[in-house]
């Protein structure tokens, strides 16, 4: 849908629940720059998953996990860096997943250029939360936050 009063462009996406879109890291990239609004992931075999907003329940939770990594962050800074879930790392076997919340320890991120800093964080956290909503599953959530292509 094109918007003629000069506002940005929208995108709607409704896919029926047995298509699965696949995209390359490159077409992920795109996607992910000209959506800032949607919370967009991609497994390690490309497959695009689009999470939607969170409710009530979930905003909650979600708000006192970062809230608690970061005070337990701030009180600890010169151990590593906190992220919150708007944060994309691209995992060593091609995923882009972002978890709830996350760290990385100081050697590790600073171990990174400038540019890849300001991008997907090529790295995989050394911790991640992720909060378990009624509708996910237990085993794709552990697929998730591994590392290990056969799982993701």
């Amino acid at each position: 849908m094109i918007n003629t009063s000069k506002q940005a462009e929208s995108l709607s996406i409704e896919l029926p629940s047995k298509l699965v879109l696949q995209v390359t890291q490159e077409q992920f990239e795109a996607l992910a720059a000209a959506n800032r609004d949607l919370q967009l992931e991609r497994t390690s075999e490309g497959e695009l998953i689009v999470n939607p907003p969170t409710g009530g329940e979930s905003g909650r939770r979600n708000l006192s996990i970062s809230t608690q990594l970061g005070n337990w962050y701030e009180a600890k800074e010169e151990l590593g860096e906190a992220f919150d879930s708007s944060t994309g790392f691209r995992l060593p076997n091609g995923a882009n997943r972002s978890p709830d919340a996350s760290w990385l320890s100081r050697e590790r991120w600073e171990s990174l250029t400038s540019q890849q800093r300001k991008g997907f964080v090529p790295l995989c956290p050394d911790f991640v939360i992720e909060l378990r909503s009624e509708s996910d599953s237990l085993p794709k959530l552990q697929a998730k936050m591994t590392s290990d292509p056969a799982l993701s």
